[in-house]
């Protein structure tokens, strides 16, 4: 390819590959030829101890050696690296034919920024006998695939297919920013939040060529990427469990500070009271929660800035919280000093435990309230200091 321009490079990440890594290399090579594209292959070594380098060189790869550890860290080396325009990346253990790119190729030339291969019969995917384990192909890909597109509303039917293609300019936009497995998910993600235009290719997954078990550990590893997706979406995490919540919490808190709510042979008292108070409050700190993840991740640049919450936080300022939380804790505590009146009223004896309950569970609630606002204010003023230079 000497005096060529690159357009298209491969890029495969490499941990001890001796078995597989040369009919990969091949295969990527012959895929190159029939698309009809000049390119080049990449293996991203991340330490390899069994010759996998010199097998590479062997056969016309290029070598990037990433010293540090992890799936992302090697595919992002090895990315950065690239000359071409477009970028493919797959495993180099033959699970995936990269002599049948072409789809690909033809989806980057149509404008396409991010083409996610589809090893799922939902997408037009095959999988060959024992190419994957039952709990992936069953639990695992329906499962995470199903979250993917419900939180992040991306089109992909195989949200953990390993062979993808994008282009360099759109990985250099996201800014990618984690080392390991959950690499493959933020690239997904981010590309979804960021607006890339993402399609799909059908492809075959193929049985593994490798003697030794795989580097993915199945619960480990689908738990990374859960729990990853879960970060990545606050308003699934928190807002929508919290705004569930409090909404529960109101419709009981207020009625029944009044007195007991007949419910046909069902009648609710301070117990439900008591309940609806501590929803109210849980349910309020986890809105809380989803407000400072949002702020924290765009200040890291983890998620992309969102205009509605920068209005809302701009119109609802720290100065407002302050005030909110000073005037909630103020009515709570006149609500406490009504309960000690009446305490003081009968002589500091007993009083009906049902009516100072109905008083003190709401004076709780909102000096609580009160409280989360005040230093919640001052925590997202904080945090503001520094997403405000993002937006």
């Amino acid at each position: 390819m000497s005096g060529t321009k690159i357009e298209l490079s491969i890029v495969m990440p490499c941990l001890n590959e001796a078995e597989t890594l040369a009919v990969c290399i091949r295969k990527a090579f012959d895929g190159l030829r029939s698309a009809g594209v000049s390119g080049e292959v990449i293996v991203a070594d991340n330490g390899s101890t069994d010759g996998s380098q010199g097998i590479a060189e062997a056969e016309g790869a290029r070598v990037i050696l990433v010293s540090e550890k992890g799936y992302g860290n090697a595919l992002r080396g090895g990315i950065m690296a690239a000359q071409g325009k477009w970028i493919i990346m797959g495993d180099a253990d033959d699970s995936y034919d990269f002599s049948a790119i072409s789809p690909f190729v033809e989806k980057l030339r149509e404008g396409w920024e991010l083409v996610m291969g589809c090893r799922m019969p939902a997408g037009g995917g095959t999988i060959s006998p024992k190419a994957m384990p039952w709990k992936h192909r069953w639990i695992g890909n329906p499962v995470l695939t199903f979250i993917g597109r419900l939180f992040f509303k991306c089109p992909a039917h195989d949200f953990h297919c390993g062979l993808r293609a994008f282009t360099k300019e759109g990985f250099v936009r996201i800014d990618l920013r984690t080392t390991g497995m959950e690499f493959a998910s933020e690239l997904v993600i981010k590309s979804t939040l960021r607006g890339l235009r993402i399609t799909e290719v059908p492809i075959t997954l193929y049985r593994d060529g490798r003697s030794r078990a795989p580097h993915l550990r199945s619960w480990r590893d689908g738990w990374r990427h859960l729990r990853f997706m879960l970060l990545f979406s606050p308003r699934w995490l928190f807002l929508i469990p919290g705004i569930s919540l409090s909404s529960v919490g109101i419709a009981g808190v207020i009625p029944l500070t009044f007195g007991n709510l007949p419910l046909g042979a069902v009648v609710l008292d301070v117990g439900t009271l008591m309940a609806c108070s501590l929803m109210l409050m849980v349910g309020f700190q986890l809105i809380c929660f989803a407000v400072f993840t949002r702020v924290f991740a765009v200040a890291e640049g983890l998620l992309p800035p969102n205009r509605k919450l920068r209005k809302i936080l701009d119109a609802f300022s720290m100065e407002w919280g302050l005030a909110l939380g000073i005037l909630f804790s103020m009515a709570g505590t006149v609500l406490f000093g009504l309960a000690v009146w009446d305490w003081y009223k009968t002589g500091f004896g007993s009083l009906s435990l049902g009516e100072n309950l109905r008083r003190i569970i709401p004076a709780s609630t909102l000096v609580v309230l009160g409280i989360q606002m005040l230093f919640g204010s001052f925590f997202i003023g904080v945090l503001g200091l520094k997403t405000n230079s993002h937006d």
